[in-house]
């Protein structure tokens, strides 16, 4: 890598989005007097009597879970989207509205209350995949839902309002305003190369092996080139795969394996649990072939310096446009630290 891109100010741009994003190396050494987030790390029990999610409790709407030993999924109790809703088109010269339908899910990834997916043996999480294939291609099957995201938020400064480890599923009537973006960019790249645009960004990073984080048989870890967050990563299955419903036995173990490697290492750095949002992009399930679009998982992980500072997305980034200061080649070779950690250990 250009050694200039390290050291001076730059815009990267991100070919998922078409957008660009600051990167501001130098600031990196500036002094810190601002925010400091409060470090929770004590330990958690493996039940809760008084958590919402845990096997046999009841819930906030007086429903009372199975006595759950993997992998639970229910209707979220307070979903975003409702099923029934009844708004048509409401316009009124410029304002505009749209009814969007929609069934929001809640997935108990453990009924252990103590753990994570950092926690969790690559059989454990191995569920967790089988799990979000099934509901996406169940809520996927619905003629109403054209996309289903999965998403994970960890951590009480993600506004997670519950520790049990659990993600969700939203899908929905239309497709949200990020995979909108992510459907024009790899749909006008595979009508003019026939080649998905992930597979010719991820063979271009394997040859550089420069943000690189770990790689198995089927997939790669990488920081993204145009990473916003301090600490941003990507899962790429190394085969075009327009989603994950097409991932063979083997293949979602390895999927496993990439979670649980990025995640574990992510909880070393600054030896805290490590909180993330991340999700999965993947083709919509509108009917169409859907062949241009080639799946990811990513992670956007707030912490920047230490486990007290956050990453905050204010003031130029509000009205500008997005900016960091580490590089993607400088997180790289902090995560990779850990990663070989793990290596060793198992």
């Amino acid at each position: 890598m250009n050694t200039q891109l390290q050291d001076y100010s730059h815009k990267r741009y991100n070919i998922l989005t078409q957008e660009w994003v600051l990167i501001s190396p130098h600031r990196a050494k500036r002094p810190w007097q601002g925010q400091e987030e409060k470090v929770i790390n004590e330990a958690r029990p493996a039940y809760d009597p008084n958590c919402y999610l845990c096997s046999g409790n009841t819930r906030a709407n007086g429903e009372i879970n199975p006595k759950y030993q993997d992998v639970f999924i229910f209707n979220n109790d307070f979903a975003a989207l409702q099923e029934k809703a009844h708004l048509g088109t409401f316009k009124d010269g410029l304002l505009w509205a749209e009814g969007e339908r929609g069934i929001c899910r809640v997935v108990c990834f453990s009924p252990d209350h103590s753990k994570s997916l950092a926690q969790m043996t690559v059989s454990e999480i191995t569920k967790v995949v089988r799990a979000w294939k099934k509901e996406y291609k169940e809520l996927g099957g619905l003629e109403f839902i054209n996309y289903v995201q999965i998403f994970e938020n960890k951590g009480a400064i993600m506004g997670c309002s519950n520790p049990h480890p659990h993600g969700q599923i939203w899908s929905q009537s239309t497709l949200p305003n990020e995979v909108i973006k992510k459907d024009r960019s790899q749909k006008t790249f595979f009508e003019e190369n026939r080649v998905s645009l992930l597979q010719v960004y991820l063979d271009q990073e394997l040859e550089r092996n420069e943000r690189i984080i770990y790689e198995n048989d089927g997939f790669v870890v990488l920081v993204p080139f145009w990473a916003i967050w301090p600490f941003e990563a990507m899962i790429i299955p190394k085969k075009h795969q327009k989603d994950i419903d097409l991932l063979s036995e083997g293949e979602e173990m390895g999927f496993a394996d990439a979670i649980h490697t990025i995640t574990a290492a992510y909880d070393k750095i600054f030896n805290c649990s490590f909180p993330y949002s991340s999700g999965i992009h993947q083709a919509p399930t509108n009917g169409k072939d859907n062949e241009h679009w080639h799946w990811h998982m990513s992670f956007y992980p707030p912490l920047l310096r230490n486990a007290t500072v956050k990453k905050f997305m204010v003031g130029y980034e509000m009205f500008g446009s997005p900016q960091r200061d580490i590089t993607a080649e400088q997180a790289v070779k902090l995560i990779k630290v850990f990663i070989k950690e793990k290596i060793k250990e198992t």
